[in-house]
């Protein structure tokens, strides 16, 4: 039986140390890397196939900058992978925030012998959270191109789900010359540089 590949990501050395030892004793799991910073988390994250990330909601001690939430975001941005938030803090607005980041589960500390469970569940089946998150994001991108038209909002759609400029023209029957007056449109009505940029926007803003 293929044994699910987890990661811990924490300021804490000993908490590392710990819930390495707490995981690898359960016999479906294995703690595959874990890392102490937001940019060591990236790294690894981006470089390795894991199933899921245990990521401290605060990995820098000397403040409460709550930068594992953004690492959390950033690495869902390049690499689908399963994210339980795990803290000290009982705060509704940093739950909102994990949430919106795109984490699966939050877990406080203190509840630690739930977390095989949690992640059992992550990789078997969508949680609550993920529902919302999603429900959240379609609510919150429509309001960001409430602006466009039926058929802008289409192709922006379509260049976010990876489509070609070729492709779009295919599938929507016009023109290369039609198509460029569109995304003129685009660009101005999300004040973007290109579509890139537009997508970028978006996704940060139904984020912040």
């Amino acid at each position: 039986m293929d044994k699910i590949k987890v990661a811990v990501v924490d300021d804490d050395p000993d908490w590392i140390k710990q819930t390495i030892i707490f995981i690898n004793n359960q016999e479906d799991m294995l703690v595959a890397w874990s890392a102490t910073t937001k940019d060591e988390a990236i790294q690894f994250a981006v470089n390795s196939n894991i199933d899921v990330i245990l990521m401290d909601i605060n990995l820098d001690g000397t403040s409460q900058n709550y930068d594992g939430v953004t690492a959390a975001r950033e690495i869902l941005e390049i690499q689908p992978v399963k994210i339980i938030m795990m803290t000290s803090i009982s705060d509704e607005i940093i739950i909102k925030k994990s949430i919106i980041a795109g984490a699966v589960n939050y877990i406080l500390k203190e509840d630690f012998r739930q977390i095989p469970n949690a992640i059992r569940s992550a990789c078997k089946q969508t949680s609550p959270l993920e529902i919302i998150f999603k429900d959240y994001s379609k609510l919150k991108e429509s309001e960001q191109l409430n602006e466009l038209t039926p058929t802008e909002r289409q192709i922006f759609l379509l260049f976010k789900e990876g489509y070609t400029k070729d492709k779009i023209c295919n599938d929507l029957y016009i023109s290369e010359g039609t198509l460029k007056k569109h995304i003129s449109n685009i660009l101005k009505k999300l004040a973007a540089g290109s579509i890139k940029e537009a997508i970028r926007l978006v996704k940060s803003k139904i984020m912040s």
